[in-house]
């Protein structure tokens, strides 16, 4: 019966080689190691590089940048509406006032009517809510007195006053509660873009968060260096300017000064007070070092458009609250022309202001968790410049 047996399949001794067991082991562990690596390489390719996480979280710092500007004008709209309601609201109470007043009138007319004994139904008449309408259904209007008609026409003129001023209120409480549902959504984004910004950055090692921090370092010296070399051109252009000019006044200069030397010495002059933007420059060093928090206008903290215009206030110029505004408040400039004291706007969207005080930097506001400080102006898009009144 043996020989008619099938032989026993071979895998094992295939397997199995002169050097034992050990090998077909090994070579399985190898294979489920390389495959362990290739699926932590697939899940690390998966995560976002270090530029891709910098420049998410700098795009989100932007959309909060841009909502901070929205719920600012949404803040000072509700501000504005909220005094207009309560205008509204005294108006109401005052023009209701009249009409009690009025209506007293006519009661005390339908009372002397009835005492002498006037028209029967005069009492009832005289308190209903349409004097108008009774008169002319009765055809009793050529019955009165002009005293008699001066008073039902007072009511009702008062009447409809105190129609239109309700309405008006109402109007009014509806924007108002249109404007707070806005104010509402905008700091509702603002916290969104934070929130999602704070979480691409907890999600770094500390590696991570050295490198990026370096990346941020590098970026600031490029942008300075830029601005630099800008500056240092247009002191060139300057001073090439002002040559040309003193050679040109160079003869009337000598022929100022031997006449001055011939006069007696003058007292001098006191010194000039601080121009304008000398003042604004002054407050805005006044506030380096305090932080940046969306919405505020200080003293203790400032946004960027909260900044700007608490300094050029400190010089006695009113600027508006918000960048989209603040842009159309002066003379439009040129970058090459800008001066110390100058507002610098950013990015296409205008969502960002600072303050030029030369040589290519700028005193601002930057963002969450960063303080006033000062910033080359190519460290962002430059959109436009202005020079306040």
């Amino acid at each position: 019966m043996a020989a008619h047996r099938k032989p026993r399949t071979r895998i094992l001794e295939t397997a199995v080689s002169s050097t034992g067991g050990r090998a077909a082991v090994g070579m399985t562990t190898a294979a489920l190691a390389s495959a362990t690596l290739l699926s932590q390489s697939a899940q690390a390719d998966d995560r976002p590089t270090l530029a891709e996480v910098k420049k998410q979280v700098d795009q989100l710092y932007h959309e909060a940048e841009s909502a901070t500007e929205q719920y600012n004008a949404a803040k000072e709209k509700a501000a504005q509406q909220r005094t207009e309601v309560g205008k509204r609201l005294d108006d109401v109470a005052e023009q209701t006032q009249k009409v009690n007043d009025a209506r007293r009138e006519l009661g005390q007319l339908a009372a002397a009517q009835y005492r002498t004994g006037g028209v029967t139904p005069t009492e009832t008449f005289m308190l209903s809510e349409d004097p108008q309408e009774y008169f002319d259904q009765t055809h009793l209007m050529d019955r009165l007195t002009d005293r008699q008609k001066s008073t039902i026409d007072d009511f009702q003129v008062q009447q409809a006053k105190a129609a239109k001023k309700r309405a008006e209120a109402s109007e009014s409480l509806q924007t108002l509660t249109e404007s707070q549902q806005e104010l509402q959504e905008s700091k509702e984004t603002v916290q969104t873009k934070l929130g999602d910004a704070r979480e691409l950055l907890d999600k770094l090692s500390e590696e991570e968060k050295a490198r990026l921090a370096e990346l941020e370092r590098q970026r600031e010296e490029e942008a300075r260096r830029k601005a630099e070399e800008a500056a240092r051109q247009a002191e060139l252009e300057r001073q090439q300017a002002a040559e040309e000019a003193a050679a040109q006044e160079a003869a009337e200069a000598a022929a100022a000064e031997e006449a001055a030397q011939q006069e007696e010495a003058a007292t001098p002059a006191p010194a000039p007070a601080p121009s304008k933007a000398e003042q604004v420059i002054d407050f805005a060093k006044a506030q380096l070092g305090k932080p940046y928090v969306w919405g505020a206008t200080g003293p203790d903290s400032y946004d960027c458009s909260g900044l700007t215009q608490a300094a050029w206030k400190a010089a006695g110029v009113s600027l508006p609250r918000t960048t989209w505004d603040q842009v159309n408040a002066g003379t439009t400039v040129a970058k090459s022309d800008m001066q110390p004291g100058d507002l610098v706007f950013f990015y296409d969207d205008i969502s960002h202001v600072g303050i030029y005080v030369g040589g290519g930097q700028m005193i601002h506001a930057p963002k969450p968790g960063d303080v006033v400080k000062y910033e080359s102006i190519d460290y962002m898009p430059f959109h436009s410049a202005v020079r306040p009144g």
